[in-house]
């Protein structure tokens, strides 16, 4: 009985030891460079600075006759996307096989 006791506190202090030594091993600068540049990194991917975000570019505003010309595109994409066929027809046909249609009896192996 005492022998379970002593192995179960050198287990718990073992436990407790390496827990310490991760522990401390966390607040040594090798550890710190990499969480910080990681850090950076998010933040800077989650809020970009104003020289790489959309808004800031300038607006081309399009001549007339290239507004003209998207507008007649848009027009004519609209009028052709009436309502489709439920299912469109090939030309393929299916053909039966005759996997399975002669199978050997039961008792015959079907590997040699």
């Amino acid at each position: 009985m005492k022998r379970l006791n002593i192995q179960f506190i050198i287990f718990w202090i073992m436990i407790a030891l390496a827990a310490l030594g991760i522990v401390l091993n966390l607040f040594t600068p090798a550890f710190f460079i990499p969480l910080i540049v990681v850090g950076v990194v998010y933040i800077l991917y989650k809020f970009p600075p104003s020289r790489f975000s959309k808004t800031q570019r300038p607006k081309i505003k399009p001549s007339k006759k290239t507004a003209a010309k998207m507008a007649a595109r848009s027009n004519t994409s609209r009028k052709s996307s009436g309502p489709s066929p439920k299912r469109k027809q090939y030309p393929f046909q299916v053909i039966d096989g005759q996997k399975g249609k002669n199978d050997p009896p039961d008792d015959a192996p079907k590997y040699h």
